[in-house]
């Protein structure tokens, strides 16, 4: 019986790895009991991580950190873990205590599932990907081979002298959980202990995330190539690093095995003015690239100021008024569901009726209302695409002349003009309106007009327009890419240079050719023998300001 799902009278507790820190690496095990609690009681470096697959309304006390020494040290200590445990689990609670990692290689969870054991209240370990084995692999720096491997696995912050001696002895590979200040001192005690100083070794930063950052020195070189990239000293020196000592991670080898930090579009950050419905899919997308999406909202969508003619429109639909309905965008197939709901109408009311959608998006959110389209464009998706392959009225095989077209406020007449050349009746149908949206926060205007972003991707001329409208002009260094002609005529009406045109209107094909675009300066960077930057980088002070 599972504790997290079949609570007892006294509660239960399930002590839950949230891995290293990519939001990916939860295992399936971890949401399954994330969404069945009653209280989340998580470490706040991956409070997010974890929130995100809880239920609405779950109780989430705060850990706070109450020792600033420790702090310092990059070792916090919480406030009360164990007690407020304790206490949601004697209330009756199901209770998740999600940590970095491991529950049982990192930190100390093993202290409070005593004092479970103690009081007799069930309790489960869901493992994680625990730091010293993910953040390797995602360096590229696998700690195992064919031949097999000693490896050993070193906490510098307790390892004792005699820990130092064992590790230093063997010629195994070691992975030291370190701080980026006490990295050197680590590779000096190894040195101590009898590892040659030319012995490789690799040190990482934010592993498994997009700030990701590893270099390749020695045992006996660290402390200069840490200096000489300008990452110490710092104020951030008391951030975690995972560093790996031996031969497996030679710069040779990482060469060739770093799969993650040489993704296309690695830690840039990315604009998407479109709305977080709208930009969920084009956000995963780059997601697989690397790069760390920033949705910002550039419409707001409303209904119509006035619904009869809407609501009139949707009747038509169940009388059998039309032939065909059209949907030019997600936006009017969420408006025209909507209608359907607050008429308890449902996907059967489209029986009869031949659905077209403009492209793959639109398409894919009928499918989703369980809709299947009879026509979606072949060619270029848009609304001229739409038209090359709509069928020309026949009054033999066409019982009904009359096309339902439900549009924003503002659309182009491209369509309507092009279906009654075609033959048809078509009732225009205003189903939302799009209006400007409101500012987003100053943090993110002054990184647009700044330069903190490192590329911005434009759908369409509206979307140039209102951004530059409600947060100002993108700076220079900013890569822009554009979805078409159209749009990047508009962008540079606005002074920005275009820098990436989709090779057909299709924002997946936009997120493809901004992804070559970065592969494509990356090569170029090291071929010339450079460091591979992003494109923010290179804005006036942006390295010295830079600390991971």
């Amino acid at each position: 019986m599972s504790p997290t799902t079949h609570p007892t009278a006294a509660g239960n507790v399930t002590f839950l790895g949230a891995g290293p820190g990519d939001p990916g690496l939860l295992t399936l095990r971890a949401v399954e009991a994330l969404a069945a609690a009653d209280v989340l009681i998580a470490e706040p470096a991956v409070l997010d991580v974890v929130r995100a697959h809880a239920r609405d309304g779950v109780d989430t006390p705060q850990l706070t950190v109450i020792d600033e020494a420790s702090t310092t040290a990059g070792i916090p200590v919480l406030r009360d873990a164990a007690n407020l445990v304790m206490e949601a689990a004697r209330s009756g609670r199901r209770v998740v205590r999600a940590v970095s990692g491991d529950p049982g290689l990192d930190g100390d969870a093993a202290g409070e599932m005593l004092a479970c054991a103690a009081e007799g209240i069930p309790f489960e370990v869901v493992p994680g990907v625990a730091a010293a084995v993910g953040v390797p692999a995602y360096a590229g720096v696998p700690l195992s081979g064919a031949e097999g491997a000693d490896v050993r696995f070193v906490d510098a912050r307790t390892a004792s002298e005699r820990c130092w001696t064992e590790v230093g002895a063997s010629d195994g590979t070691v992975v030291v959980s370190t701080t980026l200040e006490t990295v050197a001192a680590a590779a000096g005690e190894l040195v101590s202990a009898g590892r040659k100083p030319d012995t490789p070794m690799t040190v990482t930063i934010a592993g498994t995330t997009t700030r990701q950052r590893t270099w390749s020195a020695t045992l006996g070189s660290v402390a200069q190539v840490l200096k000489q990239a300008k990452v110490l000293p710092s104020p951030d020196g008391h951030q975690a690093v995972i560093a790996v000592v031996g031969e497996r991670s030679a710069p040779a080898r990482r060469d060739q095995l770093s799969w993650f930090e040489s993704k296309p579009l690695f830690g840039w950050r990315v604009l998407v003015p479109r709305t977080k419905e709208q930009a969920a899919s084009l956000s995963d997308q780059l997601r697989s690239y690397g790069a760390v999406p920033h949705e910002v909202p550039t419409i707001a969508v409303e209904p119509p100021r006035t619904p009869q003619q809407m609501e009139r429109a949707v009747k038509g639909l169940v009388t059998g008024r039309y032939e065909w309905i059209a949907f030019t965008s997600v936006n009017a197939v969420k408006a025209v569901r909507e209608k359907f709901e607050e008429y308890g109408l449902d996907a059967r009311a489209f029986a009869g009726i031949k659905v077209a959608a403009v492209g793959e998006q639109t398409a894919a959110s009928l499918i989703e209302f369980g809709v299947k389209p009879d026509l979606v464009p072949s060619g270029e998706q848009s609304a001229a695409g739409l038209l090359e392959d709509w069928p020309p009225y026949d009054p033999v095989f066409d019982p009904i002349d009359r096309v339902f077209l439900p549009r924003a406020d503002i659309a182009t007449e491209t369509l309507v003009a092009g279906l009654i050349e075609l033959g048809w009746e078509v009732d225009d149908v205003t189903a939302y309106r799009t209006v400007r949206a409101s500012p987003p926060p100053a943090d993110t205007r002054e990184a647009i007009k700044g330069g903190g972003f490192d590329a911005v991707l434009f759908t369409s001329s509206s979307t140039v327009r209102n951004l530059v409208g409600i947060a100002g002009k993108p700076h220079n260094v900013t890569v822009i890419a554009c979805i078409g002609p159209a749009t990047a005529k508009t962008a540079e009406e606005h002074g920005l240079r275009v820098d990436v045109m989709a090779p057909e209107p299709s924002v997946h094909k936009l997120a493809q050719a901004l992804a070559d675009f970065g592969a494509a300066r990356r090569e170029a960077a090291l071929s010339a023998g450079e460091h591979v930057t992003r494109p923010s980088e290179r804005r006036p002070g942006a390295r010295r300001r830079r600390t991971t």
